[in-house]
């Protein structure tokens, strides 16, 4: 189990909570107030069972190797939204249904399929500070499981071995946060596709 805060959150989730606490009809609003992760305490909380989020595979994926900032994971979620992707999570990412990262998702959790790191099919293709072929220029055909890591370490050697090739996002400056690279990533295969 989980829980969604406020209103707008609820509202975006599109799903039946298992239950739904509203403040000042079936809970006393200190009661709420004393429970939530908010700074201010919320009118509605919901409750949702992790087993009714979608799953599965899309032709088109986001892995994450061990990308532990929550709002990282949940703005990940929201472009694999926005994109039609799904989502791949290593052992050693956030809790997509932690707080930070649901808020961050702005209610995609409840639509983007997710499945284990290994799970995704399809041409993967790790996405490295430096060093890989521009993405621009690759032919973004077929299955496409791009492979995202942690800001600080990146992807380790076995995780780029088992990549079928390294691409880069063109740049000025040193690298991005990886919810962008990732963003810029779906954009550039959605616009190679249009």
């Amino acid at each position: 189990m989980f829980v969604a805060e406020g209103e707008d959150l609820v509202a975006a989730a599109g799903a039946e909570p298992v239950d739904l606490l509203v403040a000042g009809e079936n809970v006393a609003p200190e009661l709420l107030a004393e429970v939530s992760t908010l700074a201010h305490a919320p009118r509605v909380i919901g409750v949702y069972r992790r087993d009714d989020l979608p799953r599965g595979t899309r032709p088109v994926t986001l892995a994450l190797w061990r990308v532990a900032d929550p709002g990282n994971v949940g703005t990940l979620l929201r472009s694999a939204d926005a994109f039609d992707a799904g989502i791949a999570l290593s052992p050693g990412c956030a809790d997509p249904t932690g707080p930070k990262a649901l808020r961050a998702s702005m209610g995609a959790l409840f639509r983007v399929p997710i499945v284990e790191f290994d799970a995704a099919a399809g041409r993967r293709i790790a996405l490295v500070p430096r060093g890989g072929t521009p993405l621009p220029e690759l032919e973004l055909e077929g299955d496409i499981v791009f492979v995202l890591g942690a800001e600080r370490e990146g992807l380790p050697p076995e995780v780029l071995a088992r990549c079928e090739m390294q691409a880069t996002i063109p740049q000025q400056g040193e690298s991005l946060n990886v919810a962008m690279a990732g963003t810029i990533a779906l954009y550039e295969l959605s616009r190679q596709r249009a």
